[in-house]
């Protein structure tokens, strides 16, 4: 049996990258997984891959960022696996300028992917969460649950060109520690990963321009210059940028009954990269 058998699972942004990654991580460890992606094919691919594996799991298509999506993406566990157990919230991308330039469209999109999307899918699992532990509690029980949000050592030192990404960023680590000491008496875990330098496919693309990422009818360009990419991976101590998968364990560990104790706490994964 795995670490997190009998457990549910929701992943924001788990049709590709860091997300997918973490929700077959969580998949292998027993949790049953609702994947979210923008597109179809993404998610129901790893939907599958789950399925081979002898896992379970299930679509949620659709923004982060609509209106109606936390409480579909909530309910979707709750109707499809019977609970909520893990809520990693990981959808996000970037949209970068200087502040000068910057307009409020790339502004706000990141605020809203960010930090709101993740404010209300938290919000649409609050009632469930609380009911749960009060079940629990008047049972004799003690059942920990836990939250993840995905941070960015944009967020904790800034970066230049991304206002816009590090405040959101920033703004996620506080919402962890209030929700910690919120949630606390529900037995809820509340932690945050800060990712460094995670070899994507938005680091990994031609940074030209002739490789763009389509977002909400908006066309987002992708990839760093390979020689902005060399500068940044001689700063890591660990001489490179990280596996999707190795993002993945760190999000993992704050998931396990071995962090039943850790909360409001940020964990930096960037292979001891500091800012």
């Amino acid at each position: 049996m795995g670490k997190l058998e009998g457990k549910v699972a929701i992943v924001s942004g788990s049709g590709r990258g860091i997300g997918r990654a973490v929700a077959l991580k969580l998949a292998v460890e027993g949790a049953s997984v609702v994947i979210n992606d923008l597109d179809v094919a993404p998610a129901e691919q790893t939907v599958a891959d789950i399925a081979a594996g002898g896992g379970k799991a299930v679509a949620c298509i659709g923004s982060v960022t609509a209106p109606d999506f936390a409480e579909r993406f909530v309910q979707t566990a709750i109707t499809h696996f019977g609970g909520l157990d893990i809520i990693v919230n990981n959808a996000g991308y970037t949209w970068d300028n200087v502040v000068q330039k910057m307009t409020d469209e790339q502004w706000y999109a990141m605020i809203d992917v960010h930090l709101t999307a993740p404010f209300r899918i938290l919000r649409a699992a609050a009632d469930f969460l609380r009911n749960a532990a009060k079940e629990e509690s008047e049972a004799g029980q003690e059942k920990f649950r836990k939250v993840v949000n995905v941070s960015s050592i944009a967020g904790v030192g800034g970066n230049a060109g991304q206002v816009n990404y590090a405040a959101a960023k920033a703004g996620v680590i506080g919402m962890t520690r209030t929700l910690a000491k919120e949630w606390g008496r529900y037995r809820v875990n509340v932690n945050c990963v800060a990712f460094g330098l995670i070899n994507t496919r938005l680091t990994s693309a031609p940074a030209d321009g002739s490789a763009t990422l389509e977002i909400e009818g908006r066309q987002i360009k992708a990839g760093v210059n390979p020689e902005l990419l060399k500068q940044m991976e001689a700063l890591v101590p660990l001489g490179r940028g990280g596996t999707p998968e190795e993002a993945a364990g760190a999000i993992a560990l704050l998931c396990y009954p071995e962090s039943n104790y850790i909360s409001g706490e940020l964990l930096v994964c960037g292979g001891g990269f500091r800012v």
